[in-house]
């Protein structure tokens, strides 16, 4: 697993990418990776009012899945590290 931290301004871009796919913070579009077979899936943050770490990351609710990401077995719900599992 490969995480990423950008920074954009006041915001952060957080994602970690596993072998078989991603998961992100609120500004990754699992509808258009979607188009690409790229199964991914967007988390919600629990430990603060944002995704900015990694740790957020991993803690946060799954809150949108597209259907490739959906045929690995992630479910809404879930945090993001038995997200990333699944597509490890």
């Amino acid at each position: 697993m490969e995480g990423h931290v950008i920074p954009i301004g006041s915001v952060n871009l957080v994602f970690a990418r596993a072998e078989k796919g991603i998961v992100g913070c609120g500004a990754i579009d699992v509808i258009a990776l979607e188009k690409f077979q790229i199964p991914a899936a967007k988390v919600r943050p629990v430990l603060s009012s944002s995704v900015s770490s990694i740790e957020d990351l991993l803690a946060g609710e799954i809150v949108a899945v597209n259907q490739y990401a959906q045929s690995t077995g992630i479910t809404i719900g879930m945090n993001g590290k038995d997200a990333l599992l699944r597509l490890s």
